[in-house]
């Protein structure tokens, strides 16, 4: 049997197994963007507590990701919560340090006009500095969920949920029947929704740019407000 008729007879699981591994990684991300950009909205004023962050995040990023979610089997036994957890605590590194990259790299005069003309720090952070950060928040959520596809195949070690059962399977299996078909379905499986998600992230950097559709909405409706 070659690659294409084992996908062919396997077609039905293999599409769940995407559609599983698609939804682990946005949802991941999602957790992860939020808590990435409030932790670098948080510190990024205070570079002590900038670096202290991003050195956290970093040395999480370390720990080799079989031996974390082999760390987390006693905790959080098999399946989805060791997995969801291993894919947040990776995918923050670029986040964290990507936001306070970006805030820090607002220029400073924008923001003491801001304050001169009798924003509050809230209304200057939300109106000025995360609208021209956004670029780079962006690519670091963009880098983080290339990492979260490569983790969340990983996960399968911890019988998580995706396409790493394939992968997981056919290296188990090596010099077996469909071995190979099994490995490389689910390897270019993942590198084919890879690349799906980084042309939407391509599609919404240029949505959200300074003089894309959506950044304009938004302007035109603060204006009548």
């Amino acid at each position: 049997m070659n690659l294409w008729e084992y996908v062919e007879d396997r077609w039905d699981l293999i599409l769940f197994e995407t559609a599983q591994h698609a939804s682990m990684v946005a949802q991941c991300v999602l957790v992860a963007a939020v808590l990435g950009v409030l932790v670098g909205v948080a510190t990024y004023r205070h570079p002590r507590m900038a670096s202290l962050a991003t050195s956290s995040a970093g040395v999480l990023f370390t720990v080799p990701s079989l031996a974390l979610l082999g760390l987390m089997i006693p905790l959080l036994g098999l399946g989805v919560a060791p997995s969801v957890t291993a894919i947040v605590i990776y995918a923050l590194l670029p986040i964290v340090r990507n936001t306070v990259v970006g805030l820090q790299g607002v220029d400073p005069l924008l923001v003491d006009a801001a304050r001169g003309i009798g924003m509050s720090r809230r209304r200057t952070l939300a109106r000025i500095e995360l609208p021209l950060a956004w670029p780079v928040i962006l690519t670091g959520i963009r880098v983080s969920t290339q990492l979260a596809m490569g983790i969340g195949a990983v996960a399968a070690y911890v019988s998580g949920p995706g396409l790493g059962e394939q992968i997981f399977s056919g290296l188990a299996r090596l010099g077996g029947a469909n071995a190979v078909n099994a490995t490389l379905t689910g390897t270019i499986g993942v590198a084919v929704l890879a690349l799906l998600f980084d042309a939407c992230y391509v599609l919404l950097g240029r949505l959200t740019a300074p003089d894309g559709p959506l950044r304009r909405l938004v302007t035109a409706r603060s204006a009548h407000v």
